[in-house]
């Protein structure tokens, strides 16, 4: 027997009506290439949305159609999020810190057919003018009039918006309708596509919105320090106009002070980004202090923040911190770390050990961890297994990949190359990467646990755990550290500092110190570079 609801489809256009019907009065505030601030409504992004999108069609694009956006974080980018599944094409965020050939192999494989570029970035996108076939626009914003490019039919993107109009019917009436395409980070091969459609992304949104997830709403003003290109910036582009909540757009103005003072300009309640980021606005705070007391949640994912940086921001600066955790084929959000009712009868230093946990399941997600054989295995805590996720906003293959078992299971899980442990009430812990697991004469060891171990201690800032080989044991762990400014420490300091929480056979084998660690284009620690520089002899 069917049920009896509406087919309502569940398309992004209609988070951007709903926005415009009960909260067109809400800002968004973006902070231009040259340091001014740029305001206006949800109300006037919609209008200029429907000019833009309009404004594709009229330029040839045709449902389905591949279009790449090349830029930070501002309203005009902001807009494209909406215009372009809007006008039933695919937008498809290129990340802006990735090697040429990378780009250029991306913009390919997806077969871009308009790219819309921030003019601070023009540069680096004309280097691939002579390797964009499939290229037949170039839109450029924040660019002077008279600005020149070798790129193929360069475009103004006031001009689209001016020479268009607000009457336009939108062309996604499908919710399994694709939306938006995102690549991986590519650490190991080529970067892989994941492609969202509408009804992903509404569920998402609804699901970040969830008040035992993140809790956006009206009164919130959210900064998405985390870039666009980096999995749509987690989802909040959709979350936030659909729980109206005012949005503070960076542009390209990352640095510790600029963040600080952006927060406490503009009141912020939610601000998102890597750890790496937060550690560097925690050190400017620390110099110099600003008001941040309007901060309900500092979200944190991308990759662990360690647990001594939760401490210290929650002890020093009285701020929230949450725990995240997703990927790019979860689109991304799939788990937060929030102590529940239970957990207030435990030591404040319990509760950190909580917070520095990936935490529980969003409701329409599923985790499950499993061993070698693909058994289930206990949520004890301590148990570890591969961990792999299922759910709505989930993909189910690559992008002209097809599935393969080394990604997804035959009963429709995927893989997430994570080997976590899970507590009996459901708070999940990453306890490494498959391919960074350590085995050390037949036990395992976690590279994950030594660098935030390392990472609390007061003089360490940075660290990043490796396997290296050994011919008694098969594999050691070698740990690169990067000393806070002005901090002198040896490696039989930090040696005897893990000694106090790990077993013997656990300890690094060498300590050597760094400058900094090699990371990731989304700020992740690139261990595949750590272990090549090692292999050339520099980590000696």
């Amino acid at each position: 027997m069917q049920g009896l609801m509406m087919d309502y489809q569940l398309t992004v256009d209609r988070i951007l009506e709903h926005a415009n019907r009960f909260f067109a009065h809400k800002q968004v505030i973006t902070k231009q290439p040259d340091g001014s601030i740029h305001r206006y409504t949800y109300g006037d992004m919609y209008r200029r949305v429907k000019r833009m999108a309009k404004a594709l069609v009229q330029l040839g694009v045709q449902p389905g159609d591949r279009i790449g956006t090349f830029s930070w974080n501002n309203y005009q980018h902001l807009e494209l999020y909406y215009a372009i599944p809007g006008a039933g094409a695919v937008c498809h965020t290129l990340n802006i810190r990735l090697h040429p050939d990378q780009l250029a192999y991306i913009i390919n494989h997806a077969e871009d057919k308009l790219i819309f570029v921030d003019g601070t970035l023009l540069p680096a996108l004309e280097r691939l003018a002579d390797q964009l076939p499939t290229v037949e626009h170039v839109v450029v914003f924040n660019a002077p009039r008279e600005v020149q490019s070798k790129l193929p039919g360069l475009l103004h993107y006031e001009d689209l918006v001016a020479q268009s109009d607000e009457d336009f019917t939108w062309r996604c009436t499908d919710e399994r309708q694709a939306s938006v395409l995102c690549y991986t980070s590519g650490t190991t091969g080529n970067p892989k596509g994941v492609l969202y459609d509408h009804r992903a992304l509404f569920l998402h949104a609804y699901g970040e919105c969830q008040a035992n997830a993140l809790g956006l709403c009206e009164l919130d003003t959210v900064l998405p320090v985390v870039p666009q290109f980096h999995v749509m910036a987690w989802g909040l582009p959709f979350g936030c106009p659909m729980a109206g909540a005012n949005m503070v757009m960076p542009g390209p103005h990352l640095n510790p002070a600029a963040l600080a003072q952006l927060i406490e300009d503009e009141r912020v309640t939610v601000a998102a980004g890597v750890p790496s980021i937060w550690n560097g606005l925690y050190q400017e705070l620390r110099s110099k202090p600003r008001d941040i007391s309007c901060i309900r949640a500092l979200v944190v994912g991308g990759s662990a923040m360690p647990r001594g940086l939760i401490e210290a921001y929650e002890r020093d600066l009285h701020v929230n911190v949450m725990h995240a955790w997703g990927m790019t084929e979860m689109s991304p959000l799939g788990t937060v770390s929030i102590p529940h009712t239970q957990h207030q009868q435990l030591s404040q230093q319990e509760i950190w050990d909580i917070k520095a946990l990936q935490g529980y399941a969003l409701a329409g997600v599923e985790l499950r961890i499993v061993n070698d054989a693909g058994e289930e295995l206990p949520w004890d805590g301590t148990t570890m297994g591969e961990l792999q996720v299922r759910g709505p906003w989930i993909t189910k293959g690559y992008y002209k990949v097809e599935p393969a078992p080394e990604s997804f299971t035959a009963d429709g899980w995927f893989r997430t190359g994570d080997v976590a442990t899970i507590t009996g009430d459901g708070y999940m812990c990453i306890t490494d990467r498959t391919k960074d697991l350590i085995k050390s004469g037949g036990e395992w060891i976690s590279s994950v646990a030594l660098e935030n171990k390392l990472m609390a201690h007061p003089k360490v800032v940075e660290a990043a755990v490796i396997a290296i080989p050994n011919q008694q044991w098969g594999e050691r762990p070698l740990a690169a550290v990067v000393l806070a400014p002005n901090a002198s420490a040896n490696e039989e300091e930090l040696i005897g500092y893990l000694a106090e929480s790990f077993a013997k056979f656990e300890l690094p084998d060498k300590i050597v110190f760094v400058a900094e660690v090699p990371k990731t284009s989304v700020g992740k620690f690139d261990k595949k570079v750590v272990r090549q520089r090692f292999a050339e002899g520099q980590l000696l």
